[in-house]
């Protein structure tokens, strides 16, 4: 498990290095539906099983079509995202915040069970958002925010 563990995990990091540095766009986007399913993966050697079939749900099947879409509908894909001005002080604020990251994981005690859960954790959270005493109406509220606010990003983005 370890193995398997260790091999995604350095999977994930070249599908994230292809998402910032390909030029190509589309590609890109390629290499981030593969760092989702890699991510995915991580979850499931983690006996996060209901993460795993979220992020697969959601960031593979939902984000990753939206980005496709949202490419398919730009015109100039092929240019790539040209060279900006902003590329230095990008990159020392990227520094700065990775050296934040690092401290911030040095510095926590982490607290992590060698022992994984017996049973599918699914069922579990499923019974705790949708069963009697559970958040349906947050989470139904929340799904009508979310395409309320994707149809305004059509609406806006087609009066252009």
């Amino acid at each position: 498990m370890a193995i398997s563990f260790w091999m995604l995990a350095v999977v994930a990091v070249i599908a994230a290095l292809g998402v910032v540095l390909l030029r190509n766009v589309f590609r890109a986007a390629l290499s981030l539906i593969l760092c989702f399913l890699v991510v995915a993966g991580l979850y499931i050697t983690l006996s996060a099983d209901f993460l795993a079939a979220v992020q697969i749900l959601v960031y593979v099947g939902a984000i990753s079509v939206l980005i496709i879409l949202a490419i398919m509908m730009t015109r100039e894909v092929q240019r790539g995202s040209p060279n900006s001005r902003f590329q230095i002080p990008a990159f020392i604020v990227a520094l700065l915040f990775l050296e934040v990251l690092v401290l911030t994981l040095i510095n926590t005690p982490w607290q992590i069970s060698s022992v994984p859960p017996t049973a599918p954790t699914t069922s579990a959270l499923a019974n705790s958002l949708f069963g009697e005493g559970g958040y349906l109406l947050p989470v139904e509220i929340a799904a009508v925010l979310l395409l309320s606010a994707i149809l305004g990003a059509i609406v806006l983005a087609r009066e252009k």
